[in-house]
């Protein structure tokens, strides 16, 4: 008898922009590059660019004004995310802070990319803040998500040079050309079964992952000092 076909993962995405990195998950999936499913696309902005990117069935958003707390806001996108069944949810662009309660509700399933080398520059404002620390290297970071801001397990980053004469746009630039491979590389790992959170620990094929993966220049994330991709 040959084997039932596994479904693809159903991922969900949070954004709150144009929505690039989701653009870019669409894409590998019309490619067959990640075997994975879009099951909704959620915003805290009705008007977000991102959301046309997706058919309205897939589309989900609310103003927070129209709720009494954040906590009620997010207590409604914890629900509809529910409702999706999905096996991972996706912070792609999303800037609102989520609080604890839908944090914990999702725990371990959670993924954020984060556009500085973490724990450098959580928070907003990462490029400048980059530029006027001096820094030489700048980059990107996907991680777990837990309460605390942009402290969550790193699982892996790409570094980019800040160049002479860089101002905040130009080095964003060149952080979101490497934003779509990381963010992909990741997302196939996770639906691959091969990505856990265990506490504070990101584990991959079940050991523990103790310093961040790294984007190669062909797209591949490594092991520091390794010779092969993971």
């Amino acid at each position: 008898m040959s084997a039932t076909p596994t479904r693809p993962d159903r991922i969900a995405v949070l954004v709150s922009g144009r929505g690039s990195n989701l653009q870019a998950i669409l894409d590998a999936i019309d490619t067959g590059t990640l075997p994975a499913r879009i099951v909704g696309v959620f915003s805290d902005k009705p008007s977000a660019a991102a959301l046309e990117r997706v058919e309205p069935a897939l589309r989900w958003s609310a103003s927070p004004k129209d709720y009494a707390s954040r906590e009620a806001f997010d207590a409604a996108l914890g629900d509809a995310i529910e409702a999706t069944q999905p096996d991972w949810i996706v912070c792609a662009g999303y800037l609102r802070i989520l609080c604890d309660a839908f944090v914990e509700r999702f725990q371990g399933r959670l993924l954020n990319i984060h556009p500085s080398l973490l724990p450098k520059y959580p928070g907003l404002r990462t490029h400048a803040r980059a530029i006027a620390d001096g820094e030489a290297e700048h980059g990107a970071s996907v991680h777990f998500v837990i309460p605390e801001l942009d402290a969550g397990a790193v699982v892996a980053q790409a570094r980019v040079p800040v160049r002479p004469g860089d101002d905040a746009d130009a080095l964003a630039a060149r952080v979101l050309e490497v934003e779509h491979p990381l963010l992909l590389a990741v997302l196939r790992l996770a639906v691959a079964g091969r990505l856990a959170e265990r506490g504070t620990t990101t584990t991959l094929d079940g050991h523990a992952l103790f310093t961040p993966l790294l984007l190669d220049s062909a797209g591949a994330l490594r092991a520091p000092g390794a010779n092969g991709p993971v």
